[in-house]
């Protein structure tokens, strides 16, 4: 069957940390928001093996042709499989001038849920992308995990190496970051974990400055915990689920100046 691609426009708003894959030597889930105000998971893609041209950044808008469904079995209601080879950027990515007037202006437009409103909506339609906005950040959990690549993964890199591929290296990180939160109807706690592909290379970069994984991990706590949700900062979270699952994950967080803390720049 004959695949029909869309000639489409996304603001890039979600992009996470590298996994392998049998098939693209690895994928970043990725992420946006259309012109027409609707969200859209790219899948997949293998970013950093595109070409320099076609590197896409957070908040940055591109040009892609769509296929209006997922990739495999993938039903989700936002799922699009790319044409890798019509990516196409558009300018640079949305300043954050003016307390991120340009990013305030898109975002501002997307609805905000809570994450019980959201589990309802996968329910329904298969709604698998959104905003939370939590009342209270509680906590940023981090806990020890596995060190190496999951067997079949390593397997996967394993038989790139056997067939004359040269895969780029691709570091685990050791550790699982999961948000404490809670919104207006929350009844308990919710946790979370984190996938956003900033808090990895945030974890390697600290990790090389400081030389001890104890302290960059505390490094990435404070930076997720106390700067992107202090109370001078309006922070909401980019949420999608894991497939097949009603279970959400934070890909990424917003997190602009409060509007009594904005300091201009013209």
């Amino acid at each position: 069957m004959n695949e029909f691609f869309e000639t489409t426009k996304v603001l890039i708003t979600v992009m996470t940390y590298p996994l392998p894959s049998r098939g693209y030597l690895e994928t970043v889930c990725t992420a946006g928001i259309t012109e027409n105000y609707e969200w859209v998971r790219l899948y997949p893609i293998d970013y950093r093996y595109l070409p320099d041209y076609q590197k896409f950044r957070k908040y940055q808008w591109i040009e892609v042709e769509l296929a209006q469904r997922g990739q495999g079995n993938d039903n989700r209601k936002e799922s699009r499989k790319p044409k890798l080879d019509s990516i196409k950027l558009l300018g640079e990515p949305l300043s954050l001038k003016n307390g991120w007037k340009a990013r305030r202006e898109i975002i501002s437009k997307m609805p905000v849920s809570t994450r019980k409103q959201l589990e309802v909506e996968y329910d329904k339609d298969k709604t698998s992308l959104g905003i939370v906005k939590p009342i209270r950040v509680l906590d940023l959990k981090v806990e020890a995990t596995k060190r190496e690549w999951k067997p079949e993964w390593q397997h996967v890199l394993n038989q790139f190496y056997l067939f004359g591929e040269s895969p780029k290296s691709l570091t685990k990180i050791p550790f699982d970051f999961r948000y404490i939160f809670e919104c207006e109807d929350s009844e308990q706690p919710h946790s979370a974990m984190i996938e956003d592909w900033e808090l990895g290379v945030l974890y390697l970069k600290e990790l090389a400055r400081l030389g001890d994984e104890v302290k960059a991990v505390e490094s990435v706590r404070n930076k997720f915990l106390n700067d992107l949700c202090s109370d001078e900062k309006e922070t909401l979270f980019f949420m999608g689920t894991t497939f097949p699952y009603n279970s959400w994950v934070v890909l990424g967080v917003y997190y602009p100046p409060k509007t009594d803390q904005m300091i201009f720049d013209f």
